[in-house]
């Protein structure tokens, strides 16, 4: 087995041994399938790819739906029973030793932004998948049922938890999303039925505890070279359309000293947001994402603006703090430019604190495994935020190449290797090695991709790594960082070829 299937190996039995803490006392959590679960991903891999780069799982698409009929086949070879709520999210149970006990959920999502990354959701889904199948194969028992949940469209705004935490509303389903379908319309696509929509809530005590195994949204994890990382929580979230009035007139006839510039105006919000959230201690973020210019032409100066205001933090009063002192800073901007500034926002999730037993539970359970930990928000918004309004619920993050997970660059540190084969020996030596790719990295440069792949063989208990381009490099350690080691010699004389993400 390769180095990266036995980290991922060890990262899944995380998992397992987490709910292991919570449900088998005495009996073994059973050892997961590391190079079984890398064959799943890879499969999932091939659903949806496009041609542009990564991977286009949208929700409600003809793609979501063969991912959704793949991951529905794991479940039941894993010996779930499957079934699809009311609100299209797939459910697989497995039942527990004591009647009438909570059920223990673990899952995420499967489908994808466009030219999203394969890693986003897809870990914690084939992972929660793969962990009813360790315990169906060592017919091990949980007092507790068991359910493995996959979430429908998480990416278009975690509708599938929402439901299931009776956040989704009826007069919602009419909403139009990135398939073209309205949601009602997304939702019968996929085996749901939109008009018992209630039928899919959950109510508070119905679930024991929700834990979500999820690739980092960022990149300390990769750059710390820490293995795991035990989430605090899941921020909240507010954002809001900030309207910036002016005077829209012409751009010849209009003196520099006599123009109410709406633009200009939103140019100083904007370095204002940057400077109001650096200002201040903590780890809230803000930013504008989103800029509309009316009438937006050459020759007028800018009359509206609308910008897009996105203000996170673990803290819901900081994020208020936050926010009034942007508003404060804009009433200066307005004043000194003529110009009005007005708000209406149109998200406001709440902050969702990951439970501390859990966060407990998952830390311990690593330090069995000799794996490292760092505790840390996530700054994205996840269906534990929906589940942790029901029960205690908990995340797991794993590290993240670069920091890039939902677009074509998203790389997995085990994702694409742990590929074995064997290399001709060495000349005028019998030995025979093992070349095994342990890492693999690529990014894209104007849509074209780029990379190296790492390999490792053995011969005779030596180690050699080259480089792809065939210079040799020392054995590979941590998340596939490399060190210098003294003279090199190809003891199988490998030749490097070009490769891609899980590609040997």
């Amino acid at each position: 087995m390769s180095y990266e299937s036995r980290r991922f190996r060890t990262i899944l039995l995380l998992a397992a041994l987490s709910f292991a803490s919570l449900e088998l006392r005495a009996q073994s959590p059973g050892r997961v399938n590391g190079d079984r679960m890398l064959e799943h991903m890879a499969a999932m891999a091939g659903i949806g790819k496009d041609p542009g780069g990564g991977y286009a799982r949208v929700a409600y698409t003809e793609a979501d739906r063969q991912g959704r009929e793949y991951v529905m086949g794991l479940m039941r070879a894993a010996g779930l029973t499957v079934s699809i709520d009311a609100a299209g999210n797939i459910s697989g149970r497995r039942a527990g030793s004591e009647p009438g006990l909570q059920v223990l959920v673990i899952g995420s999502h499967i489908d994808s932004v466009p030219q999203g990354g394969n890693y986003d959701g897809v870990v914690g889904s084939l992972g929660a998948s793969e962990v009813a199948q360790t315990l169906a194969e060592g017919h091990l028992a949980l007092r507790h049922p068991l359910e493995v949940l996959i979430f429908q469209n998480e990416e278009g705004g975690l509708q599938g938890s929402r439901a299931i935490s009776g956040e989704l509303r009826e007069e919602d389903l009419n909403q139009a999303t990135r398939s073209g379908k309205t949601l009602r319309e997304g939702i019968a696509f996929i085996g749901g039925d939109p008009e018992h929509l209630a039928a899919a809530r959950r109510k508070p005590g119905d679930v024991f505890a929700y834990l979500e195994l999820h690739i980092e949204q960022g990149g300390s994890l990769a750059a710390e070279k820490i293995d795991i990382g035990v989430v605090e929580g899941i921020v909240g979230n507010h954002r809001w359309d900030v309207t910036i009035e002016g005077v829209a007139n012409h751009a010849g006839t209009t003196p520099m000293n006599q123009r109410h510039d709406a633009l200009l105006a939103g140019a100083k919000f904007i370095e204002a947001v940057n400077r109001v959230v650096t200002s201040m201690p903590g780890r809230q973020v803000g930013t504008v994402g989103k800029i509309q210019v009316i009438p937006g032409a050459y020759n007028i100066v800018p009359g509206k603006v609308i910008l897009g205001l996105d203000v996170r933090d673990l803290d819901e009063a900081r994020i208020d703090l936050v926010f009034s002192k942007i508003r404060d800073e804009a009433q200066q901007i307005g004043q000194a430019s003529g110009t009005k500034f007005s708000y209406q926002q149109v998200v406001g999730d709440r902050p969702a604190l990951c439970d501390p037993r859990l966060r407990q539970l998952v830390t311990e359970s690593a330090k069995q495994l000799n794996l490292t930990t760092k505790l840390l928000p996530s700054g994205a918004t996840q269906d534990a935020q929906s589940m942790a309004r029901l029960a205690p619920s908990g995340m797991i993050f794993i590290p993240s190449i670069g920091g890039h997970q939902s677009c074509p660059g998203g790389v997995f540190a085990a994702a694409g290797c742990g590929q074995r084969r064997e290399c001709p020996a060495a000349s005028g030596s019998a030995a025979r090695c093992t070349e095994v790719v342990i890492y693999c990295r690529y990014q894209t440069i104007d849509g074209a991709k780029t990379g190296s792949c790492f390999r490792e063989a053995s011969s005779n208990r030596r180690f050699f790594c080259r480089g792809g381009r065939g210079r040799l490099r020392g054995i590979c350690g941590g998340w596939g960082g490399w060190r210098w080691r003294g003279r090199w010699r190809c003891g199988c004389g490998i030749t490097p070829s070009p490769c891609g993400p899980g590609r040997a």
